[in-house]
């Protein structure tokens, strides 16, 4: 069964806000990187480098939110509370790969299926109703 998580972004505030979140839900974050844990980090300015570049919380039975900052630097453009992509994490590589050929038709990839460095078969699209996707298969996890 393929689940779905919403994704937020925010501008720079992102783990003010899960902390704040965690503080209404409960848990613990299952996730905490930073930019500066990403390849190519040191090219970055020192104040981003700090950012938040991925971060979970579990809320509940199976539902994960999760969120980043400052996405508009990966091409995306974002308004804080109104505009998100939709997180699927299929059981399957070739489920990951319909998925994002379906919703990518007439719509545009934005970051191609791709094995990602944090474990992760990856890609981001936007479909043909504006709505924004990220396909994220995690292939460290099979059994």
């Amino acid at each position: 069964m393929t689940i779905i998580n919403p994704y937020l972004a925010f501008n720079g505030n992102a783990e003010e806000a899960f902390e704040y979140y965690k503080s209404v839900f409960g848990g613990k974050f299952t996730a905490l990187q930073r930019c500066k844990d990403a390849p190519d980090s040191d090219k970055m300015l020192a104040s981003e480098r700090e950012k938040i570049l991925h971060i979970s919380l579990p809320i509940g039975q199976g539902n994960v939110l999760m969120a980043s900052d400052d996405l508009g630097k990966m091409g995306q453009n974002f308004t804080v509370g109104t505009n998100f992509p939709l997180s699927l994490h299929p059981e399957s590589q070739e489920e990951a790969d319909r998925l994002f050929n379906g919703l990518s038709a007439s719509g545009q990839a934005t970051i191609p299926m791709h094995k990602a460095y944090w474990g992760a078969y990856f890609g981001m699209l936007t479909d043909k109703f504006g709505v924004q996707w990220m396909v994220s298969y995690d292939y460290n996890g099979q059994k």
